[in-house]
C-alpha cells in the first residue's frame, strides 16, 4: 500500500474531534486508508444491502453489531443515520469514536452540518500525488502521467489499462450516484456535457455556450457543474480580484480532479496521442493545479489557491494566497526556459506589488525541465516536485486553557 500523506492529519483529528469525516471521489482510496490507520475499529460498509437496511430500521441495533470505535463506510447511502451518531455523541462524549466516509456531496453535506455540527471535522481527500508515488519510486513522464492519473488501483499492478478503468468509473459514477439521485433526467446529454466540460479543463466556465451544445438550459447546465463538483469529479477555481478595478474578469475555471478522467473523456488513449493532443497544455495545468490542492489538503491546510484575469488579457495561472500575501506561478507544459514566461507575473507584481509575498524569488515557473533555484529573479521548478511550493507543515496557533476542567465539552 502506498503511504497517503493525509494520514497524519487524520489521526491528529480523530484525537481532537467526537468523529471525522472524510468526503472525496470515489475509488480514492478512503475505505483502504480508514482500515489501515484503524483497524481495530469495527466496520460498517452502507453499501452492503443488509447492513443499509439495518441502519436505516434499526440504528440501536445497528451500534449494536457495529460498536464503537466504528467506521461508517459510504455515510450518503444513509445519511439519517447522522441522527443516531449525534445522539450517541452527545451521550457518550469520547473522543475519536467515529471515522465516516462519503464519495457525494449531493444531499450529504448540509445532512452532515445539521447533525454533526461541532462535533466532526471535515477532511478532504484526493486521489494519489506525485510525491506520494515518488515516495513509492514510481515516477511517471509527463504524458504517462496525464494519460495514467492518479487512482490507488492502477497502481497496485503492472499492465493495467487506465483508458478501461476510466470507462468504468465513468460508468458507474453515472450510473450509482448521479441515476440514484435523480437530479438529472437525460444521462445521454450528461455524459455528453461531462465530455465537452472535459474540453474546457482550464479554462473560463461559460454555462450558456456549454447549454447551447449539448441542447439544455443554462440553469441546466449550473446545476450539473454543481452536481460534479459536489461529487468530486471537478474542482471550481475561483478568481482572485481586489475592489480597486472592475476590469478584472470574476468567472471561475474549471478542472477535474484527475488527468486521467479528463483524458478518457476526451478520448485519449495513449501517451503518444496525448503528446499530440490540443489540449496537453490544459491538462497538464490541471496536472498542475490539482497536485497544488492536494498538497495543501493533506497537510490540513486550506486551499487558498486562484488565478488571475483581466479584460486586457493579464493572466496568471495559480494564486497562493497566505497570510494575505500571495505567492504566484506559472504553468508550462514544455521543458526549456524561457523570458516569455515570466512577463504575466512581471506585469501583475507591477499592478498589485503590495499583494505579493517577500520572497528570494519574483515567482515559479512549473514546467517539464530541471529546477534552476533563479533565473533573472524567478524560479524554476519540475512538475514532480510541486509539492515542495504548497506543502506546509507550520504549526497551527491553538488556545491554551488555564484550567481544563472548565470546559466540560458541551
Amino acid at each position: 500500500m502506498i503511504k497517503r500523506e493525509i494520514s497524519e492529519h487524520i489521526q491528529t483529528l480523530m484525537t481532537q474531534y467526537f468523529a471525522v469525516t472524510i468526503f472525496g471521489p470515489r475509488q480514492c482510496g478512503k475505505t483502504t486508508l480508514a482500515k489501515s490507520l484503524f483497524y481495530n475499529f469495527s466496520y460498517a460498509n452502507l453499501e452492503d444491502m443488509n447492513t443499509r437496511l439495518l441502519a436505516k430500521d434499526d440504528p440501536e441495533e445497528f451500534f449494536t453489531r457495529f460498536p464503537e470505535p466504528v467506521i461508517i463506510d459510504e455515510i450518503q447511502r444513509v445519511p439519517e443515520l447522522l441522527s443516531a451518531v449525534q445522539v450517541r455523541i452527545d451521550k457518550f462524549k469520547k473522543k475519536g469514536q467515529y471515522l465516516i466516509t462519503g464519495s457525494q456531496q449531493i444531499s450529504l453535506k448540509s445532512s452532515v452540518s445539521q447533525s454533526l455540527a461541532g462535533r466532526t471535522a471535515i477532511v478532504q481527500m484526493q486521489p494519489l500525488s506525485m510525491h506520494e508515488l515518488k515516495e513509492a519510486k514510481i515516477e511517471l513522464e509527463r504524458d504517462v502521467q496525464l494519460v495514467s492519473g492518479f487512482m490507488p488501483y492502477l497502481f497496485t499492478q503492472s499492465g493495467l489499462s487506465p483508458f478501461d478503468y476510466y470507462k468504468n468509473y465513468v460508468n458507474t459514477y453515472i450510473e450509482r450516484d448521479i441515476a440514484q439521485v435523480g437530479a438529472v433526467q437525460d444521462l445521454t446529454r450528461f455524459r455528453n456535457f461531462m465530455k465537452l466540460l472535459a474540453g474546457r479543463t482550464g479554462q473560463l466556465v461559460n454555462n450558456s455556450a456549454i447549454a447551447q451544445e449539448v441542447g439544455v438550459s443554462s440553469v441546466t447546465i449550473g446545476s450539473w457543474i454543481s452536481i460534479l463538483e459536489s461529487s468530486h469529479i471537478i474542482f471550481i477555481l475561483q478568481p482572485w480580484f481586489t475592489n480597486r478595478t472592475n476590469q478584472i474578469v470574476k468567472t471561475p475555471k474549471i478542472y477535474f480532479c484527475d488527468t486521467g478522467l479528463a483524458s478518457y473523456l476526451l478520448g485519449i488513449e495513449t501517451p503518444q496521442q496525448m503528446q499530440r493532443d490540443p489540449l496537453m497544455g490544459n491538462l497538464f495545468e490541471n496536472l498542475v493545479f490539482s497536485e497544488a490542492l492536494k498538497a495543501r489538503l493533506n497537510t490540513g491546510c486550506e486551499p487558498n489557491l486562484y488565478f488571475f484575469r483581466n479584460s486586457k488579457g493579464l493572466e496568471v495561472d495559480i494564486l497562493l494566497l497566505e497570510r494575505n500575501k500571495l505567492e504566484l506561478f506559472e504553468v508550462k507544459s514544455g521543458k526549456s526556459i524561457n523570458v516569455e514566461f515570466t512577463k504575466n507575473m512581471e506585469k501583475f507584481s507591477q499592478l498589485y506589488d503590495d499583494h505579493i509575498k517577500t520572497s528570494e524569488t519574483k515567482g515559479t515557473i512549473i514546467y517539464s525541465g530541471e529546477n534552476f533555484p533563479n533565473v533573472n529573479g524567478y524560479e524554476y521548478l519540475n512538475f514532480h516536485d510541486i509539492h515542495k511550493k504548497f506543502m506546509r507543515k507550520e504549526e497551527k496557533f491553538r488556545l491554551e486553557l488555564p484550567d481544563k476542567n472548565i470546559y466540560n465539552g458541551k
